[in-house]
């Protein structure tokens, strides 16, 4: 039979087993029909058959990003933008702007102040060195209530995080002079004569709660934005290479309602495996046995779904902070974190839940080293080894933590962008040189043979910025190398971000390396991730990308 699609004149780069290199690639349905030398691969072309040529550019497996957030990257959009807003005069305007168009009384919400993806700087960038305040956006909007966002904190990773109301939102807000702040990290900015609120309203928290609770009666993000916005994440991800994602810190049922509507309307171009997100504060009193005796099954194993979209694993957590109660107060709505504040619970509590997750055969995904002591307490009752239970957002691992992951059976995602890049530096400072190592160890990780995979965690959404990462370590202040000898070969870490990602699900057999009878999941590349100046990693983007043997982008 013949190709339906052939891509030539290309550097293959498979990542399968011996890492070879092809020239060509054909494409039949959904899987890859052929991979070698061009002459043998156009053999497959018939009359019908598209060919692709590549010009010489390199070819890599879909990318697999293993800790996504996804579905944040499109509801960016979904929201007026005060991007080029170089003062307060200009934000005025651009309110006002909006306020046309608006009826009397309708909700005018928008994106933070500054300038995407990271809003850094703000107010200094402003030529005003200020935040606007509630006066400011009544003028531009009387007879509407305006609400300004703040940012998501892991943007930027900077607090604070400022978020501005005017007059009319303040009062459905129930906010006066004498509104007490709900928690000691939020400030309800007040005018030092009058004591009335500025309708500044600041946080030192990185996970917003003025959205959740203060500003609780600010519209929420509606199913037609998130799969608007779902849908737009897609075509951003593949536009970077990037064909599948593992949400490993769970979804809320009103993104696991996004995806399913993607799915129905056959709008789906990114692969997802996604974890559930579970509300505890919801669940009530119930036990957490019983509630996995009852409901739980279909996580178990496999769970539920197909190729496309996917749900199991159970999210874990240890979390009894009252911020994440402050949160929970917008239930079932998440905002931008797309899973549930509550998704923690009491070290005890998150301990039964585990043991009966593993005794009912379901995986479970946590995040950060802290869970290893708690992994080992379930390994103990029920043995791990196995089941790859997931274990994200690693930062400090020593030579007995990656024993233990590797005895445990533990696959692991990374959080490059934030603790090589954003945080190495300092982390490297604190620990000296005799402790740098332990920072991020994927070199140590990969001797010892415990799995793990790249992610982007969506800041910002390209793979290649953590595949950079793992190659350069530079951090972001100085451009200091962060812990040398953890460095890993630009194949280890192409390795990582393709075979490593399908690792997290049991899917290597299927996708992560070019080979005959896979999904035919890959991408053709603006620059060879092989050969390129070192620095150039980061800022290479797909040309084409095709999932499940269709060309989903095409740059």
């Amino acid at each position: 039979m013949n190709a339906d699609l052939i891509f030539r004149d290309a550097k293959v780069i498979t990542v399968d087993g011996d890492f070879r290199i092809a020239g060509a690639v054909a494409v039949r349905g959904a899987q890859i029909a052929a991979v070698g030398a061009e002459g043998d691969v156009m053999d497959l072309a018939g009359p019908d058959t598209r060919i692709i040529d590549c010009e010489g550019r390199a070819v890599i497996p879909g990318l697999i990003d293993g800790h996504a957030h996804m579905d944040r990257e499109g509801l960016k959009e979904a929201l007026p933008s005060l991007s080029g807003c170089r003062s307060v005069d200009d934000i005025v305007e651009r309110v006002g702007a909006l306020a046309a168009r608006a009826k009397p009384g309708d909700w005018i919400v928008t994106m933070p102040v500054g300038e995407p993806p990271t809003y850094d700087g703000v107010p200094e960038t402003l030529t005003d060195k200020r935040f606007p305040d509630r006066w400011d956006l009544d003028r531009a909007a009387p007879d509407n209530p305006v609400y300004i966002r703040s940012i998501w904190g892991p943007w930027r990773h900077r607090p604070p995080l400022v978020s501005i109301a005017n007059s009319p939102a303040l009062a459905l807000a129930g906010i006066t002079r004498h509104t007490p702040s709900p928690a000691p990290s939020i400030e309800i900015e007040k005018e030092p004569e009058s004591g009335e609120p500025t309708g500044r309203l600041i946080e030192t928290n990185l996970l917003p709660i003025i959205e959740h609770a203060l500003m609780g009666v600010a519209p929420r993000f509606t199913l037609v934005q998130r799969v608007a916005g779902l849908t737009r994440s897609m075509e951003i991800y593949n536009s970077f290479a990037t064909t599948s994602v593992f949400e490993g810190h769970g979804v809320a049922a009103e993104v696991l309602d996004a995806y399913k509507a993607v799915r129905r309307a056959d709008a789906q171009t990114v692969r997802a495996h996604l974890v559930f997100s579970p509300s505890w504060r919801a669940a009530g009193a119930a036990e957490v046995n019983a509630l996995l005796e009852t409901w739980g099954g279909w996580l178990a194993d496999a769970g539920l779904g197909d190729d496309w979209l996917r749900v199991s694993c159970l999210f874990a957590e240890v979390d009894e902070s009252p911020e994440a109660a402050l949160r929970a107060q917008s239930l079932p709505h998440t905002g931008w974190a797309g899973f549930y504040p509550d998704h923690g619970m009491a070290r005890e509590q998150t301990l039964e839940m585990m043991v009966a997750a593993a005794r009912a055969g379901i995986r479970v995904a946590g995040v950060k080293p802290h869970l290893l002591d708690l992994y080992e307490e379930v390994d103990r009752q029920v043995p791990l080894a196995g089941r790859r239970w997931v274990l994200g957002h690693i930062n400090i691992l020593n030579g007995h933590d990656i024993e233990r992951a590797q005895r445990l059976g533990l696959v692991m995602t990374t959080h490059t962008n934030r603790y090589i890049f954003k945080e190495g530096e300092a982390a490297a400072g604190r620990l000296g040189k005799a402790g740098a190592d332990q920072i991020v160890p994927l070199a140590a990780l990969s001797r010892a043979g415990v799995p793990f995979a790249l992610a982007s965690d969506n800041m910002p959404v390209s793979l290649f910025h953590p595949l950079w990462q793992a190659v350069a370590r530079k951090g972001r202040e100085a451009g200091t190398v962060v812990s040398p000898d953890q460095r890993l070969s630009r194949e280890e870490a192409l390795r990582a971000a393709t075979m490593g990602g399908a690792a997290l699900t049991f899917e290597e057999g299927v996708k992560g390396s070019i080979e005959v009878g896979k999904l035919a999941d890959f991408a053709v590349l603006s620059d060879d991730p092989l050969t390129c100046p070192e620095d150039v990693i980061k800022d290479i983007v797909a040309e084409t990308t095709v999932v499940g043997g269709r060309v989903v982008y095409e740059r």
